[in-house]
């Protein structure tokens, strides 16, 4: 299964600039959700990170992973997310490998370790051409949106 930016919408509430996942390429519920993100010189974040020297900033990376991570809590819940919001818990053992610049096509794997009630638990990986550029084992938890 893949999803569009517009279906990726109906899932997050993020929108521009900080919605930072433009196409769901793969989709297994419950299981692993592969998404896609096209970097781009038009990138807000590129003015000040770094001036002459373009580098994605790595903690947007990690964000990305979250997303990714949270169409694919949503997705699987299905209507019980009604109303609800993924929120981060924590982040473990995150690397970042290599730099990413404007024209790099980001892919991000998430697989799901496990879930409980509400807190879920993710291993991601970003790559750019196959090559890893950021990994991270990290939790979210499904509350309800206050």
């Amino acid at each position: 299964m893949t999803l569009t930016i517009q279906e990726i919408m109906d899932f997050l509430p993020h929108r521009y600039p900080f919605l930072l996942i433009d196409r769901v390429l793969e989709f297994y519920p419950q299981k692993r959700v592969v998404a896609i993100k096209n970097v781009t010189m038009n990138e807000p974040f590129f003015q000040g990170h770094f001036p002459g020297a373009p580098v994605m900033p790595g903690v947007l990376i990690v964000e990305a992973m979250a997303q990714t991570a949270a169409v694919l809590v949503v997705h699987t819940l299905g209507a019980s997310a009604e109303g609800k919001l993924v929120y981060f818990m924590t982040i473990d053992n995150c690397r970042f490998r290599r730099p990413v610049y404007p024209g790099d096509r980001l892919t991000i794997e998430v697989l799901k370790e496990r879930n409980r009630g509400p807190v879920w638990k993710f291993q991601g990986i970003a790559r750019v051409e196959d090559k890893v550029v950021a990994e991270a084992v990290f939790a979210a938890m499904v509350r309800e949106d206050t």
